[in-house]
């Protein structure tokens, strides 16, 4: 019997927001193929909205690209563009699904409000390459399209390598 069943059946404690976001980021890594897995068990109950379960998995995203680049400039790089474009696929690579679903999101959001924060979310990771790689300041106005040219040359890397 599994964890849920078991909770239904009311012997245990429900299952944590963070297990089965977990889950989902398992199985969206598994099968890459962009389409959110909101047929994970306990999505329905622990996440309100497909949008509340796209703004945990861009969050996932954004904390793991964080770490990276951290990781990626204290390891005393001489060019720490070239450390954030690391840092960037090193994340891709990790996260190939949830990139994936992301994208796919971005594409085509379920409504306004989605593609609202997507955009948000894609501006922070953007402010963050460009600021981390010593491009510009996160309040520089310049900032988002230093970030999206880091992205993008991370992507074609990425493409290149696969």
């Amino acid at each position: 019997m599994t964890r849920l069943a078991r909770h239904r059946r009311g012997t245990e404690v429900r299952p944590r927001r963070g297990t089965v976001l977990g889950a989902v980021v398992d199985a969206a890594n598994r099968r890459c193929d962009g389409v959110l897995p909101t047929d994970v068990p306990g999505v329905s109950e622990l996440f309100a909205d497909d949008l509340d379960l796209v703004g945990a998995l861009q969050l996932r995203w954004h904390t793991r690209l964080s770490g990276a680049v951290e990781q990626a400039l204290a390891a005393g790089v001489d060019d720490p563009e070239t450390a954030v474009v690391a840092a960037w696929r090193r994340t891709a690579a990790g996260l190939p699904g949830v990139g994936a679903v992301l994208d796919a999101r971005m594409g085509r959001p379920a409504s306004d409000l989605e593609r609202a924060a997507l955009r948000a979310a894609t501006v922070k990771d953007r402010l963050l390459l460009a600021a981390m790689a010593g491009l510009a300041a996160p309040d520089d106005r310049a900032a988002v399209a230093l970030g999206r040219k880091l992205e993008e040359t991370a992507r074609a890397g990425l493409r290149l390598a696969a």
